[in-house]
């Protein structure tokens, strides 16, 4: 049987011939990683669009749904979730309460403080965003058995632990 070959394939063969004294194995999986990215980045874009949220309202809403009930945090928890600046959350909070999606409530143990709220369709939409998006990531895994789902995860797990630091 014939090994199946891609665009990396054919890439990584040209310049073997034109470069036949460089290991091109890191092109090998870091290409595919990337043309993986691209596809994964619209399939998440179509799942964000379908429930009417923008990729950064996804970041804040999903991090206010996983932490459970009440669906709320602070503004510097949120901060910590989604590595933006002050400034940026504020404003994404401000957004996010004019589309009613979330709200500010003071702080019960600190009343100089505020906790940001998920609000009911605030929370419809970041589960019919999370439904989705498992769903259309599940076709792009399609190809891979279970076990090789979870090999592949352990892999890119212990590559991305070298960046973690």
């Amino acid at each position: 049987m014939a090994k199946e070959t891609d665009e990396v394939d054919r890439i990584v063969q040209a310049w073997v011939a034109q470069r036949p004294d460089l290991d091109f194995s890191p092109l090998e999986v870091l290409s595919r990683v990337d043309r993986l990215s691209r596809h994964l980045d619209r399939a998440r874009r179509d799942a964000f669009r379908r429930s009417d949220l923008e990729p950064w309202e996804w970041d804040v809403l999903s991090a206010l749904r996983r932490a459970g009930e009440p669906f709320q945090l602070s503004p510097k928890q949120l901060l910590l979730q989604t590595l933006v600046s002050s400034g940026t959350m504020t404003n994404r909070i401000d957004r996010l309460v004019g589309r009613r999606l979330v709200h500010r409530v003071a702080d019960p143990d600190d009343g100089r403080s505020i906790l940001v709220t998920l609000t009911g369709e605030g929370k419809t939409r970041v589960d019919a965003a999370i439904t989705r998006l498992v769903d259309a990531e599940a076709v792009l895994l399609a190809t891979l058995s279970r076990s090789d789902r979870d090999r592949l995860a352990g892999l890119l797990r212990k590559l991305s632990l070298g960046f973690d630091v």
